[in-house]
């Protein structure tokens, strides 16, 4: 039982360490996910402006959306995952992973 605890706590610590870069691609994840539910509910919104208007909007709402989603939900979700101790920090990342 001692090493799985020593295991955990482990790779919990390395995890810890790299939070910022494994916050950014969860938040990546999510967005490629998501991505195109996202765009069809944005482009029914925009479905009744003209195609030369349309086509503009819907590429600089992506890009500012997704944009703004990386770089803003990143740290609160860093703050999220460092509420865990080193014994619950890698099972919840592994737990993520595989949702």
């Amino acid at each position: 039982m001692d090493l799985i605890l020593d295991l955990l706590a482990t790779v919990s610590r390395w995890s810890r360490s790299n939070l910022s870069e494994i916050s950014l691609a969860l938040v990546g994840c999510l967005l490629v996910l998501f991505g195109a539910d996202i765009k069809g509910w944005v482009e029914a919104r925009l479905g009744g402006l003209a195609g030369a208007l349309r086509v503009p909007m819907m590429a600089l709402l992506c890009m500012i959306g997704s944009g703004a989603a990386l770089i803003y939900a990143t740290p609160w979700i860093v703050r999220g995952l460092s509420q865990f101790n080193n014994y619950s920090l890698a099972p919840v990342l592994l737990v993520v992973l595989v949702l």
